[in-house]
């Protein structure tokens, strides 16, 4: 990310999505900047302002920060929301019948590594951009206007792959992954065919392989993508079909792509399907 305003965006954008994913809101956070003397002040602003235009779209106050040197840029906000103790979501409490629905495609990982080799069109490049910037907060309001909401999380650094086994495991259910129903980011398919992986996404992969069990007709690309890292990624929402055809229905007019990605079974084997 050479965009010093948009490095910013993407950054507090992926700080935020916490709060979201815990069906809050939030309202106050405090910058943590890590800077190295080479910066120049201008791109030092810049990743401030891009910070703070995210904190204002999420109706949230920046109330100070730190700022230490280092050897390389790190952004990020200490975040602070409220939700009501009755409604607080967590990443565990998936039950058997449940889907799973997830808010924003996924691929960020192979696609910003792609970038790095000029591999992917402008378009793809401006696209992927985009989804790491937006909010989660369109999709947290239309979270809490469904009723039976089991599970969420937020997709980001242990992929889709890796924050379902940690909803499967610590809720006591097996979930299965339905690769062909993943929502994919532009391009991310042709980038993971040709081998485009991102370290992190076989470290994720060697996290959950002992929990892990891949039926015959997974497709290996759709499995990569599914370990692949997110920055900024979507929710991860675990609840009865009926409740999850009416959340669709809230987010297709801004997240078209948004989907029922997979199933919650009571426990077999593995704690984790991908087919």
């Amino acid at each position: 990310m050479d965009d010093p305003y948009l490095f910013g965006q993407i950054a507090a954008a992926n700080a935020l999505s916490d709060v979201y994913a815990m069906g809050g809101v939030p309202k106050v956070a405090m910058n943590l900047l890590c800077v190295p003397n080479c910066l120049p002040k201008e791109d030092i602003r810049a990743i401030l302002e891009g910070g703070h235009a995210k904190a204002v779209e999420a109706n949230c106050v920046i109330a100070g920060g730190h700022t230490i040197q280092d050897n390389e840029p790190k952004y990020g906000l200490c975040v602070t929301g409220f939700v009501h103790p009755d409604h607080i979501l967590k990443n565990v409490g998936a039950q058997p019948g449940d889907v799973l629905v997830l808010t924003k495609p996924i691929g960020s990982g192979v696609l910003t590594t792609a970038i790095k080799a000029d591999l992917i069109s402008e378009a793809a490049r401006n696209a992927v951009y985009a989804h790491m910037a937006t909010l989660n907060k369109r999709a947290g309001e239309a979270l809490r206007q469904v009723e039976g909401v089991h599970a969420c999380t937020d997709v980001t650094g242990f992929g889709l792959l890796g924050h379902s086994f940690e909803m499967a495991e610590g809720s006591g259910v097996t979930i299965r992954l339905h690769g062909s129903a993943l929502p994919l980011m532009d391009e991310a398919r042709d980038m993971a065919e040709m081998g485009i992986i991102p370290a992190g996404a076989y470290r994720n992969m060697d996290y959950v392989k002992p929990q892990l069990t891949v039926l015959p007709s997974a497709q290996r690309a759709l499995l990569d993508l599914a370990a692949d890292p997110q920055t900024s990624g979507g929710l991860l929402i675990s609840l009865p079909r009926e409740q999850a055809e009416k959340l669709l229905a809230l987010l297709h007019p801004f997240a078209p792509w948004s989907a029922i990605v997979g199933e919650v079974f009571a426990r077999k084997i593995t704690s984790l399907e991908f087919d």
